[in-house]
């Protein structure tokens, strides 16, 4: 059977103005970009800190050689396939902050240890079985890679329960000889998006009491502890001051979001601004109301549906291709037929798998097309 080639559609080109680009597209102002990377880490919230930005926000290699520049000791991600495109864009030090299962899946980990041996290659466990499998894998590939024991803090989604779970799993870890302990990860998932600070807070500071109690746990018995790593963009500045984190994981930052936009500002943390957008056209207008060239198929709606980046006009429905919007009040632009309207996505890391590049802009001309390698790798 002959399959058809794949059209790859190519939005724009170097030097085209912002209403040149084809739609629906994602665009990225360079400058909030820029903005933002440097906020966060000049920022007194991650001075002294290790910073492991989360790739999987973003998905491309671009992005992670910026981050890794601007003073990142690595990246994060959630899946082998991700580590792999990485790895094969020059990221030499890799965090799978996610556990791994089933014989191909720890094998391809494992190939990876050997096929870029100058990297470091880290995956998370909460079960013996993973640790075996791993060891099984790295040895009969003559492989080493870190191992990172998960605690559960309160997300409820992965991770040991205690300490002496997590001592057990240490003690699994240290028979193998081809795993390397590294330490904790105390990552507090649903915290990021509770909305107040203080309730930020709180839950940060229950998270890092049960990982300090878990980190002394390892030390008291001559166990490996030395990185403890999470936090992300809703709670970094509150793992940093607490004492146990040595090393913090914030993603959506360099981005941002409708999402993120709606938690309580924290004035002790930089002011991160939305850098990425969706680029639609006008493509009916009717008085008060027009439809866009953007639904389902060009962002995610889990976190609620992408919005106007203006005054005036509120999203009354999302379809597959099209997204309505209505006028509200007399303030914001008068959009007509053609006209090219920016949208703030509501939730970034799903949006970004949905494209295959990034148009990034300076003053509204193209200066640069950034392939999102890692689209569609969820393996």
């Amino acid at each position: 059977m002959i399959l058809p080639m794949k059209l790859r559609w190519t939005p724009a080109r170097v030097g085209d103005a912002l209403h040149e680009i084809d739609t629906p597209a994602l665009v990225l102002d360079l400058d909030r970009f820029e903005a933002n990377l440097e906020r966060l880490m000049r920022s007194s919230t991650v001075r002294g800190m290790r910073v492991r930005p989360h790739a999987k926000s973003h998905k491309c290699v671009e992005i992670a050689r910026r981050q890794i520049a601007a003073g990142a000791v690595g990246i994060c991600c959630q899946k082998v396939s991700e580590a792999e495109v990485f790895l094969a864009g020059g990221i030499e030090d890799i965090l799978v902050s996610n556990e791994v299962i089933g014989k191909r899946k720890v094998t391809a980990l494992a190939s990876l240890a050997v096929r870029y041996p100058k990297a470091r290659i880290g995956v998370c466990v909460d079960d013996a079985k993973q640790v075996r499998q791993l060891a099984t894998a790295c040895r009969a590939l003559s492989a080493e890679v870190d191992v990172y024991i998960e605690l559960d803090v309160g997300h409820g989604r992965a991770g040991v329960p205690d300490t002496a779970a997590v001592v057990d799993l240490a003690r699994e870890v240290k028979l193998h000889r081809n795993l390397k302990l590294r330490g904790l990860q105390a990552y507090y998932g649903s915290a990021q998006h509770r909305r107040t600070v203080r309730e930020r807070r709180q839950a940060i500071t229950l998270a890092a009491g049960l990982a300090g109690a878990a980190r002394d746990g390892l030390l008291a018995e001559g166990l490996t502890c030395d990185v403890v790593t999470g936090g992300g963009t809703g709670t970094f500045p509150y793992e940093t001051g607490s004492g146990v984190y040595n090393e913090v994981q914030p993603g959506s930052y360099v981005l941002m979001d409708v999402d993120y936009g709606k938690n309580e500002f924290d004035p002790i943390a930089p002011a991160f601004e939305p850098a990425l957008y969706i680029l639609c056209s006008v493509m009916s207008a009717r008085g008060d109301r027009v439809t866009l060239d953007a639904g389902l198929k060009a962002f995610s709606t889990d976190s609620g549906p992408a919005m106007p980046a203006f005054e005036g006009w509120q999203v009354r429905g999302v379809s597959d291709e099209h997204t309505i919007l209505i006028r509200v009040g007399n303030e914001g632009p008068n959009l007509v037929l053609g006209d090219k309207p920016l949208l703030i996505p509501g939730h970034i890391d799903p949006t970004i798998n949905l494209h295959d590049v990034i148009v990034v802009s300076r003053n509204d001309v193209v200066v640069d097309v950034w392939p999102i390698e890692a689209r569609g790798a969820v393996f």
